[in-house]
């Protein structure tokens, strides 16, 4: 297994990755992002984000030494009015027939490690309440799984009601 910093080229399975998690998500059709938006926000003059990699050697063709790209660690910087920069880990996704391998451990390490070097002073994340394993490997690695924190969001729809019918 290798992990190393995504590039354009990796983008199609990025993609793939992303859907895998939303379809164990139960949101299936949640994403609308296409390969064209994640290399235009990803890899332009201001990158809105970063993405970590696990490549392994190919199954399906061993002899001919291709990666094949099994796991993502797909993140971005905020700022926070307490604590300054820090890091937004927004998919930490690894396909299903590799888990347990290590390599979703190794590219969580590897945000860890970016964190220090770039002297962040926190990294944040979501974990669904009913993902028991997930947050158990967390709490296991010393994160703290705030329970009495609710995620606020507003989609498109939210955004454009409000815009029509209750600004003032």
């Amino acid at each position: 297994m290798n992990i190393r910093v995504g590039q354009r080229d990796d983008m199609t399975a990025v993609l793939s990755l992303i859907q895998e998690l939303a379809d164990f998500e139960k949101e299936p059709d949640a994403v609308k992002i296409t390969v064209d938006d994640l290399i235009r926000d990803g890899f332009g003059p201001q990158p809105l984000f970063h993405v970590f990699v696990a490549e392994v050697e190919s199954e399906a063709s061993k002899n001919e030494n291709t990666k094949e790209i099994v796991g993502i660690a797909f993140y971005y910087y905020r700022y926070s009015t307490w604590k300054g920069k820090i890091i937004h880990l927004e998919d930490l996704v690894v396909k299903s027939n590799m888990k347990g391998k290590g390599i979703g451990y190794a590219l969580y390490s590897e945000i860890i490690k970016q964190a220090e070097k770039d002297k962040v002073k926190r990294i944040d994340w979501n974990v669904l309440d009913w993902n028991t394993p997930a947050i158990n490997f967390y709490e296991k690695t010393g994160a703290k799984v705030l329970k009495e924190w609710h995620v606020a969001q507003m989609d498109e729809a939210g955004i454009a009601d409000f815009i029509k019918n209750k600004l003032k």
